[in-house]
């Protein structure tokens, strides 16, 4: 039985709710957002490294508008295991690709784990601990086994997963046949799943064996695995733009659940760097040189440490100053910058803002 997990970091994302810090030549994963000196693609990259053998195991599958920055940010990362998407077309195309490949150089029995750039972990040695579980479950049997996040809250920004009968356990942690997938529910209906104690939310993290995903990826999406064996990726942008979530997962029978509980958040928004950074203390999340008076509940940061930002009688506000634009935007609408980058990009004024 191969144990050895092969992990691929899917870092093609543009991270537009992160805007304006996040931008077309410097997305999400380039950037450091809970403090520290590592941007969330090299944080990734730290964890995965020690699953495998190192380096030589890690893979990543990038955009090509990014690519170079990747390079940058991953210096050791050996040549041959980064893959160029010359246009994005979202996960199940990425996840195809990158199966194909790993298989192969390596077998259709290797292990492939997939994993976003742009998540945080709290709990490093319970995340390698679960790792260790999935790849145990999927190296022997046909298992595609995705990480089910343990809720803390009725999120409605996550999609959910009902976990079903129990098939086992694998390093000590339980492993579940998945009943179904659930997209983003209504706060009643989150609400609902949390009292029954069987949904989690859906990572985004899953792990199989080469062959298995390949074949029920022939199965339930042909229109994306046929032409990328015949035709190689040469035929990217001719692809059909689908999350790996609704190509496949949705529609699998092989589909198996750990729910997990290490620390973990999807950074989606603004709104994460509360979640990471908040403290009793301190009455805003200051990332910035900030004076404030009678104001709370904020989230201020600036990329420029010369940069003061001055408030008054302010609340619940993100407040985000990078280069030469300025944000200003109330916690429960950052949802909408993605509306606003719109509005931007249809005015030739603005296109260096991007």
């Amino acid at each position: 039985m191969n144990t050895l997990l092969f992990p691929v970091i899917l870092a093609g994302g543009k991270g537009e709710r992160f805007w304006p810090l996040s931008r077309k030549d410097r997305p999400k994963q380039f950037l450091s957002l809970d403090g520290s000196s590592r941007s969330l693609l090299q944080a990734t990259a730290d964890r995965l490294i020690k699953l495998g053998r190192g380096w030589d195991s890690l893979w990543v599958i990038t955009s090509s508008q990014i690519a170079e920055g990747v390079r940058q940010q991953l210096p050791d990362l050996p040549v041959e295991n980064l893959l160029i998407e010359s246009e994005g077309r979202d996960t199940a195309a990425a996840v195809a690709w990158t199966s194909l490949e790993i298989k192969q150089r390596y077998g259709e029995d290797a292990v492939i784990g997939f994993f976003p750039a742009d998540h945080w972990i709290a709990d490093e040695e319970a995340f390698a601990h679960t790792l260790s579980a999935a790849t145990q479950l999927a190296a022997s049997t046909a298992a595609i086994v995705t990480l089910g996040i343990k809720p803390t809250f009725p999120s409605t920004g996550y999609g959910y997963i009902e976990q079903g009968e129990k098939i086992g356990s694998f390093n000590e942690l339980p492993a579940y046949h998945v009943n179904r997938f659930t997209e983003k529910p209504n706060r009643e209906t989150a609400e609902t799943f949390l009292s029954t104690g069987r949904f989690s939310w859906n990572s985004g993290m899953f792990v199989f064996r080469a062959g298995v995903v390949l074949k029920e990826l022939h199965t339930h999406a042909p229109e994306i695995i046929e032409p990328l064996e015949q035709q190689g990726p040469d035929i990217y942008p001719q692809l059909p733009k689908k999350s790996i979530d609704y190509a496949l997962m949705e529609k699998t029978t092989l589909a198996y659940v750990l729910p997990v509980d290490f620390g973990w958040d999807d950074l989606g928004d603004w709104n994460a760097i509360e979640r990471l950074l908040k403290t009793e203390e301190n009455p805003n999340v200051e990332l910035a040189t900030h004076v404030g008076l009678d104001t709370q509940g904020a989230i201020i940061y600036a990329s420029n440490p010369e940069d003061v930002v001055v408030t008054i009688g302010l609340e619940d506000v993100v407040i985000v100053r990078d280069r030469n634009v300025t944000l200003v935007v109330k916690k429960e609408r950052t949802q909408e910058i993605k509306q606003i980058l719109k509005i931007l990009q249809s005015d030739s004024r603005f296109t260096d803002l991007l």
